[in-house]
């Protein structure tokens, strides 16, 4: 699969002003600087290529479209401190659609603030999606992404039952290869995290009563990441919730909307205060059948069977999840996609989640009802571990990709 950078990006050329970089970073000189931010234009100035300087929307591109310098150009960070946290990067790409519905030329623009009408749909109604990618760097300096195809899908769906249009999945890929490029010495050294990319679709049009926005947005933006969870890869504690559900049937479980995760986090805040990483969902009807977590899949592994909740409209179809699913098969586990009760999710002999922020991640406890279950004092299972080492061998290009699942961006 090629990704072709070709949207909204001037293409570089003779006479270009760049600052040079900080004398105190120890990075390499990239050969097309990127442009310096100055306060006073933030948004609003294009230096164009003749040197004048051109006023311009806040959408004004202001970078190049070569990014690429064959070398490990980095930025002078603490790579050693990174966590799941925000770190602002150099560039953002931004697409609007057309009156007519319809995404055309998008940009990339210095990284900040984005201006919203206080009517937009996103904001009064939580008109909007959201997605989650992460890029690794090869030890040759090349970068990596993880079955890009599938987030553009998965929020083509997403659009559809929220009423908004959406890009293309070629439109989707090209803004993600120009969100790395662009950011590409914000991408971790081999082994130190990776570049998350969060692509948001959101509606940003003003409307006052309950129905599809005017206008929408897509954007995205890029930060390095570590671990997801603060103990990095030791096995979490689970509290299984049983007051508050974030998902119902016939409602947007299955989508990856903003409103899910807004109505999640009271419950994870309050397992957090308990001492717990996340929380475990049961299904809203009966509370006994396991869904999923706040932010992430769920799997048990049982007699050396691999089983995970099946897809029911109220669980997220995972790319993450589906991935495992695939590989575990193509190793020879029996994989079940089936209703897990809590008490055989209990019983089990490994547990696991999976997700694009937390990868895959043990489990060591949960706790439910008052009863706390243990599994075990090893990091991993046998089962996860190697699922976990196989899977992010691929996903850093550590071991031949035999699934075709990966595209290194050169």
């Amino acid at each position: 699969m090629e990704l072709l950078p070709r949207v909204g990006v001037a293409a570089p050329g003779p006479g270009r002003g760049g600052a040079s970089p900080s004398p105190t970073r120890r990075h390499r000189a990239p050969s097309h600087p990127i442009l310096k931010r100055s306060a006073a234009v933030c948004g609003a100035v294009a230096v164009c290529r003749g040197g004048a300087v051109a006023r311009r929307s806040r959408w004004s591109t202001l970078v190049t479209a070569a990014y690429y310098t064959g070398t490990a150009d980095l930025v002078d960070f603490n790579w050693e401190t990174l966590g799941f946290q925000p770190v602002p990067t150099d560039f953002m790409y931004v697409m609007r659609c057309s009156e007519e519905g319809v995404f055309t030329k998008g940009e990339l623009v210095p990284y900040g603030p984005i201006e919203l009408n206080p009517a937009a749909g996103v904001l009064n109604y939580g008109q909007g999606l959201l997605e989650g990618l992460r890029a690794h760097r090869k030890e040759d300096g090349s970068v990596l992404l993880f079955r890009p195809d599938e987030n553009a899908l998965r929020m083509r769906v997403g659009a559809d039952r929220l009423c908004m249009p959406a890009p293309s999945v070629e439109q989707f890929l090209e803004a993600i290869k120009l969100t790395i490029l662009a950011n590409k010495r914000w991408v971790p050294p081999t082994g130190k995290g990776s570049l998350y990319i969060r692509p948001l679709l959101i509606g940003s049009g003003a409307i006052l009563g309950v129905a599809p926005a005017p206008e929408y947005t897509f954007v995205v933006f890029a930060c390095p990441v570590g671990h997801y969870f603060k103990d990095g890869l030791s096995p979490i504690s689970l509290l299984t919730e049983e007051e508050y559900q974030c998902a119902a049937p016939g409602g947007t479980g299955d989508i990856k909307t903003i409103g899910n995760y807004a109505s999640a986090v009271y419950a994870k805040e309050r397992a957090k205060e308990r001492g717990h990483s996340d929380v475990l969902y049961l299904d809203p009807v009966h509370k006994k059948f396991v869904e999923e977590l706040s932010s992430c899949n769920i799997f048990m592994v049982k007699d050396n069977i691999i089983s995970t909740p099946l897809l029911t409209g109220t669980v997220l179809p995972g790319i993450t999840r589906r991935s495992i699913i695939e590989y575990a098969r193509s190793l020879g586990f029996q994989v079940e996609e089936c209703l897990i009760t809590i008490d055989e999710l209990l019983d089990a002999d490994e547990v696991f989640c999976t997700g694009t922020s937390v990868v895959l991640s043990s489990v060591g406890c949960i706790v439910y009802q008052g009863r706390r279950v243990e599994y075990g004092n090893q990091k991993f299972r046998t089962v996860s571990q190697q699922l976990y080492s196989a899977l992010t061998a691929i996903q850093k290009g550590l071991v031949e990709d035999s699934m075709g699942w990966t595209v290194q961006l050169n």
